[in-house]
């Protein structure tokens, strides 16, 4: 039986197409039956963004040009591929982008406990299902006990600067690497697939690499 393939994944908790991507992925690795493991590697879409953040639809506006009609197609569009993938993304005129640095940090101390995968997808949750407020450390305390870990813990990790440190340092490193959007999805630290490909691409890899391994 070969070894698990190791797939890392370079996203920010406030991309669509990094949930999508990661729902596609799902359904690639079930239908396959391969299986790999997965690393989350933190890529801040905006890491100017204020603490108050800013309404999504202007964000859209100013750094992409997006109309008001674009970003309610573009929203429906997002909303149908999530309702295909089991996934809810509940847009609204009151929607904002946030900064993500401290999720990251929340991601990383995480991985530490082996619980990675679980805050990650929480924070997908609380960021697109239930317009939580992902840059607020409150909230974040919070998603950290809801998916079972150490609250008073995680506030402390958060509070000091060993996690900010090694966020900086891994969003270089992926920097250094040319990755400039997500999601980037490494396979096997070799073959790198740019934004969401969608399941059948997916699985096409999974199994060429899996069939190399036998």
């Amino acid at each position: 039986m070969s070894e698990h393939i190791q797939i890392d994944i370079v996203s920010d908790v406030v991309c669509p197409w990094c949930v999508i991507g990661y729902r596609q992925l799902e359904q690639a690795l079930s239908k396959t039956g391969i299986k790999a493991n997965v690393q989350w590697h933190p890529f801040e879409l905006n890491p100017k963004m204020p603490p108050e953040g800013q309404n999504l639809r202007d964000h859209l506006a100013e750094k992409y040009g997006t109309t008001p009609q674009q970003s309610v197609t573009a929203r429906q569009r997002l909303s149908d591929l999530g309702a295909d993938l089991g996934f809810v993304f509940d847009f609204n005129d009151d929607a904002r982008m946030v900064n993500t640095f401290q999720a990251h940090q929340l991601i990383e101390w995480a991985s530490d406990l082996g619980r990675q995968s679980e805050v990650k997808l929480a924070l997908f949750k609380a960021h697109f299902s239930d317009a939580r407020d992902v840059s607020d450390i409150d909230t974040l305390v919070a998603i950290a006990t809801e998916s079972g870990l150490d609250g008073a813990a995680a506030r402390v990790a958060l509070t000091g600067e060993h996690l900010a440190w090694n966020v900086r340092t891994m969003q270089q490193f992926w920097v250094e690497k040319g990755v400039r959007g997500v999601p980037a999805m490494v396979f096997d630290k070799q073959h790198l697939l740019s934004g969401a490909q969608g399941a059948k691409n997916y699985a096409t890899l999974l199994r060429r690499l899996n069939n190399a391994r036998t």
